[in-house]
């Protein structure tokens, strides 16, 4: 008898943490989980390979990956509106997606100078433009109200645990092999990999049949979103974030290789080491993801939001010290990482809930496609604003840090006064 009421009250909280999420998003995360697990091969070492291996300057290798931002903004656009046709829908986009992001793995493959980077960043740009809106109209498609932020967490915690994967096994591949263009194929072979998973898993959703009333056309839906005050206010705010997040994808690998020294070598660490760092970053994140998660839905959106907020400064403020102490360097990036992973799990479920509830129904893949033009701009700006500061002196490269401690004031303000219209 004791044993069943402990299973029962097991299955009972399991069921808490994990409410009732719609199949199809567990389909979808598989997914995502192995494409996630081929980006982590190459996201936090693309950086390290182009400056240190291909001999271009950390600026221009800036420039040229923040070029993927151009072409995002052309996907992310027609993705949007693809994504809420009904002649073709949530599926076909994704697949569209996935090709393209195979195809500008295999350039970055081949890549030996500073123009074909750049061809392979516009290509790789037009297809994370295909894809995220698609990605979160899918998932959003498939939630309630009462589930919505959780069912969001799960998308992202099949994310971190294929990037952290990811960036584990290429930490090891390039300790055995030293060779880093193997990664972009990997990374081209995990979204091969997630096409098959959305080409036989998944489906276009219900609520893409709409009613003929409810259609809305093409240009009085973009028309509609841009006259949206509350949203145009959340997508200012959302920038700031996606800057945030670029310098953890772009500037801080290259960072910790060049600039944070090791006492005993007065060298950076090695990449088996940020390797590892990076690696604790996502674990950490993957473990507190649904209890942050169930934690901050007693909150407000915008509350959530300024909690992730304040703890990017603070991880911020870390950095900056990791950079100008004279020991101790590991501790305190171990830190700044571990606070970074806390920020970046307050932020997503809340963010992407709260556009679900500003879009209407039919207009979702537009909401998000322009949420996902956040996502273009904010690399756009931090990926080649990273790559200035580290070819500065060292006190400049430093200071830069501090910078982003004084935006999230801004950040802060514009959210108090989101919330305040939110009231209305």
């Amino acid at each position: 008898m004791t044993f069943k009421l402990m299973k029962l009250a097991s299955q009972s909280q399991l069921s808490s943490w994990l409410p009732s999420i719609h199949p199809q998003v567990w389909i979808f995360a598989i997914g995502r989980f192995l494409s996630e697990v081929g980006t982590g091969f190459t996201v936090f070492y693309a950086p390290i390979f182009f400056v240190n291996q291909l001999g271009l300057s950390a600026t221009s290798v800036g420039v040229a990956l923040g070029s993927a931002s151009i072409s995002g903004i052309v996907g992310r656009i027609a993705g949007g509106s693809l994504a809420d046709s009904e002649y073709w829908g949530r599926r076909r986009t994704l697949l569209l997606a996935t090709a393209i992001l195979a195809i500008a793995s295999l350039v970055l493959a081949a890549t030996d100078n500073f123009t074909s980077l750049v061809i392979g960043s516009l290509i790789s740009g037009l297809g994370i433009g295909f894809y995220w809106p698609a990605a979160e109209a899918v998932v959003a498609d498939a939630s309630q109200i009462d589930n919505r932020r959780e069912t969001f967490a799960i998308a992202r915690l099949a994310d971190n645990l294929g990037l952290a994967i990811g960036i584990v096994l290429a930490g090891f591949l390039i300790a055995i092999i030293g060779n880093y263009r193997w990664l972009f194929v990997i990374d081209a072979i995990s979204f091969m990999l997630f096409f098959g998973v959305v080409y036989v898993g998944i489906n276009d959703t219900e609520q893409q049949h709409i009613e003929e009333s409810e259609k809305t056309e093409l240009f009085a839906a973009w028309k509609a979103v841009l006259k949206d005050g509350r949203f145009l206010v959340y997508i200012v705010v959302n920038i700031f974030f996606t800057i945030y997040i670029s310098q953890i994808h772009s500037t801080l690998p290259l960072y910790f290789k060049n600039f944070v020294l090791v006492e005993s070598t007065a060298k950076g660490f090695t990449e088996t080491t940020i390797s590892g760092l990076f690696a604790w970053h996502l674990v950490l994140a993957i473990i507190c993801q649904l209890p942050v998660t169930s934690i901050l839905k007693r909150c407000s959106h915008t509350f959530a939001l300024t909690v992730s907020a304040i703890f990017w400064a603070i991880g911020f403020g870390l950095i900056w010290l990791s950079g100008t102490v004279s020991d101790h360097h590991l501790l305190w990036v171990i830190s700044a990482l571990g606070v970074f992973a806390v920020a970046i799990v307050s932020y997503t479920p809340s963010a992407a809930s709260l556009v679900t509830e500003l879009a209407p129904e039919n207009q979702r893949g537009v909401y998000f496609s322009v949420n996902a033009l956040c996502w273009g701009v904010g690399y756009f700006i931090g990926q080649p604003l990273g790559g200035w500061a580290l070819d500065q002196p060292q006190i400049i490269t430093n200071t830069y840090w501090l910078g982003f401690i004084f935006s999230v004031a801004i950040a802060v303000a514009i959210l108090q006064y989101l919330q305040r219209i939110l009231a209305e």
